[in-house]
């Protein structure tokens, strides 16, 4: 938990208030929890993007003001849906001592054969859902397909986590293929 961000206690603001605020680089957030319940707080949009750059999926050691520290992981980023912009975040507060369920980012890695051969490199999923305990999550999981020829997949099952990561995701999911490249069918001619 190398991350910290500083979390500022919102109370009974308008939503003209949050919205001047928004234009001064605050970010309305939540953190909620067992421990915690759910209290509404500001972040700094500067700092919260810099956290999701190094790890969007990184325990962070929130500082949240008349609360103390806690462990939080970013649970969900709303954005605006022209400017993309952070609108809003919702933080989960963590219990160190339990296991957790999150997604993690899953990194395809080399040139596949299949490809050089003229073969179409299909990626069907980006990341699956495991359980472990906080420690013990990653932010991403780098698989190498390099070797995979036309015709070959991989499967959600397919994946070795280490010990203590336990993957909730269908094991049957497609994780990537390499397709065969079809040459333009020719237009049946009627007899």
């Amino acid at each position: 938990m190398s991350n910290s961000i500083k979390l500022n206690e919102r109370v009974n603001l308008s939503k003209s208030q949050i919205n001047s605020l928004r234009k001064q680089g605050q970010v309305p957030a939540i953190v909620y929890g067992r421990d915690i319940g759910s209290i509404s707080v500001l972040v700094s949009g500067k700092e919260l993007l810099s956290t999701i750059k190094q790890n969007p999926r990184a325990i962070l050691n929130a500082d949240i003001i008349g609360k103390g520290n806690r462990p939080v992981l970013i649970q969900n980023i709303q954005r605006d849906p022209l400017t993309h912009k952070i609108v809003h975040v919702d933080f989960h507060q963590l219990n160190m001592n339990e296991s957790m369920d999150s997604k993690v980012t899953i990194h395809f890695s080399g040139d596949p054969v299949g490809v050089k051969e003229g073969g179409i490199l299909q990626v069907e999923l980006y990341e699956v859902m495991v359980r472990c305990m906080p420690d013990n999550l990653l932010s991403a999981f780098e698989v190498d397909i390099s070797k995979l020829g036309i015709g070959d997949q991989l499967l959600v099952s397919d994946l070795s986590f280490h010990k203590g990561i336990e993957v909730l995701s269908d094991p049957s999911e497609l994780l990537v293929k390499i397709a065969q490249a079809h040459a333009e069918e020719e237009a049946v001619v009627p007899a």
